[in-house]
């Protein structure tokens, strides 16, 4: 087994389809889409694609740390107590433990994830 992954950013599986919880949806109806691509160390590191349409929604990190790379469309995030931060294709960033604030997709956004727990 190769210790060396690969990232499919055009992924062809079905993708693992969900909507916003409602005690974090905040305005919009938006729909997530995942393809879970590795999940190692135990289930503690998980890494895929994930795709959401417009809407706004509660983000709470808790205890994981989560790097995005936006592959495309365009997003704000509102870190609890700061301005807003918008990101779009090309963009990383890098959610630490204890992360709340408003995600707000403002076109359909399409990342590369890898959350460890």
């Amino acid at each position: 087994m190769s210790l060396l992954l690969t990232i499919d950013t055009d992924p062809t599986t079905a993708p693992r389809e969900s909507k916003a919880m409602p005690e974090r949806l905040i305005s919009g109806d938006p729909s997530f889409r995942t393809w879970a691509q590795d999940v190692s160390q135990g289930e503690r590191t998980h890494t895929g694609v994930w795709q959401a349409t417009p809407g706004e929604t509660r983000s709470i990190k808790g205890e994981s740390f989560e790097y995005c790379h936006i592959l495309e469309g365009v997003i704000e995030l509102v870190e609890d107590g700061h301005e807003p931060r918008r990101f779009q294709a090309g963009d990383m960033f890098v959610m630490k433990p204890g992360f709340t604030g408003i995600w707000r997709t403002i076109e359909t956004v399409k990342k590369i994830y890898v959350t460890v727990y």
